[in-house]
């Protein structure tokens, strides 16, 4: 495959929203199936265009890309191509970069209370797009939620037909009651949503959840509620700062720990 052709694929598979990796081979030593600048792409589903020499080397240059999506993160890798190395009898060393393009995520907030508010600012300083849905204009609207690319002023049902909604997506419960909430978190199920976030207490979780179960939803393991991290504070301000955080942890794969290193230690 030309180098062209691969870079014409890998754009518009960009353009389509969908994650790819880029494998790259930056040198090659020794017998190995292909030189330098040799290119393949592998997308989330395992499926590949181009080739970097077969066999064992792209399976495990396939496996590697694969990790790298899951973790959102790219890199340098080396495959020494020996009986010793990956078992291979071609006695040299191939190093590949792999280009990890992910879709940036985006919000789907449910709501345009207070909490919101401080939400949709914590996603401008970010840099992640969202949409708001609330019925009420006076609450949803360009004022109020002036980076939103997207506002829809409908009850949740007919809000989430106009919503794009992908498995891009991350989906934040936040509505004025725990119905409103129920009825957003019955259809937030039905989507490909990476994540479904609902706030709300404890008790009032274990009511929404005990009734939707009597009817028969299903809720599965992208559902998060309550929503955010344990990290204190109560205030609109800081309940967004915890989803906020709760999203990234999601989405990057994240422990969610402290970084800080033992600066005491020996």
């Amino acid at each position: 495959m030309m180098e062209e052709n691969i870079i014409k694929i890998l754009s518009d598979a960009i353009s389509e929203r969908k994650n790819a990796a880029f494998i790259t081979i930056i040198s090659s030593g020794g017998s190995t199936p292909r030189d330098a600048g040799s290119k393949m792409i592998v997308y989330e589903n395992g499926s590949i265009a181009g080739t970097i020499g077969g066999g064992k080397i792209e399976a495990l240059a396939i496996k590697t890309a694969l990790d790298c999506l899951k973790k959102g993160e790219g890199g340098k890798f080396v495959f020494d191509l020996t009986p010793k190395g990956i078992g291979m009898a071609c006695m040299g060393k191939v190093e590949i970069f792999i280009d990890i393009y992910k879709t940036p995520l985006k919000v789907f907030i449910c709501g345009g209370g207070h909490v919101a508010k401080q939400l949709a600012k914590v996603l401008d300083i970010a840099g992640f797009p969202y949409a708001v849905a609330d019925d009420r204009e006076e609450f949803a609207n360009k004022n109020n939620f002036p980076g939103a690319y997207e506002i829809i002023n409908e009850f949740p049902d007919k809000a989430f037909k106009k919503a794009k909604i992908d498995s891009d997506t991350y989906i934040v419960i936040m509505t004025r009651g725990h119905m409103l909430d129920a009825e957003c978190l019955i259809e937030a199920v039905k989507t490909k949503a990476a994540y479904i976030g609902m706030i709300g207490s404890a008790s009032k979780v274990r009511t929404v959840m005990s009734d939707l179960k009597k009817k028969g939803v299903k809720i599965d393991k992208r559902v998060y509620s309550p929503i955010g991290l344990d990290l204190g504070g109560k205030t609109p301000g800081e309940i967004a700062v915890s989803v906020a955080a709760e999203i990234l942890k999601i989405h990057y794969g994240r422990s969610g720990n402290h970084m800080s290193v033992n600066l005491e230690a020996k």
